[in-house]
């Protein structure tokens, strides 16, 4: 008997059945170190799906071993003023532990492409942490390289500012 391949599909969160897994896989990868090492607080698990729904420019896509939920990409459309047209940030990006290793992430990702290019979007970007060597090899491999405008001024960094 042969396993039956990893589906990746667009997530719809009107579907109960995608709205859980959605919670789950990120409530999982927000445990993981990589994710911060602590769950989804309440609120976030209580408001999170409805808040996405509202926003028609964040899109998910699932992946399922069988009917197991067992990676999530969340992305975010934004806007690349120096293009004028639209660009995908790859967002969220989780495998379950025991799934990582297959290439499900590059599954995924390749499907956000194929979303992104379907609304006109000139590039994806995302943030990786250093230390994941794993999934910066991963993206590697999918093409993605370091952003930067002139070798003079450098590579762009990734900063944030807590509100």
């Amino acid at each position: 008997m042969t396993a039956k391949p990893i589906q990746v599909i667009s997530a719809d969160l009107t579907l109960n059945a995608h709205a859980a897994a959605v919670l789950y896989l990120l409530d999982d990868y927000a445990k993981d170190p990589a994710g911060g090492g602590q769950g989804l607080s309440d609120y976030a698990k209580s408001n999170l799906i409805s808040a996405m729904k509202s926003r028609s420019s964040m899109f998910s896509v699932l992946a399922y071993d069988g009917d197991q939920p067992v990676g999530l990409v969340n992305a975010i459309e934004g806007f690349s003023t120096f293009a004028c047209k639209s660009l995908v940030n790859v967002h969220d990006v989780s495998v379950l532990a025991s799934h990582r290793g297959q290439g499900i992430a590059k599954k995924m990702i390749t499907r956000i492409a194929d979303i992104a290019r379907k609304r006109g979007a000139v590039k994806l970007t995302l943030e990786v942490l250093s230390g994941n060597q794993s999934a910066m090899k991963a993206y590697k491999d999918l093409g993605f390289a370091g952003y930067e405008l002139n070798d003079s001024m450098g590579q762009a960094q990734f900063l944030q500012l807590m509100l």
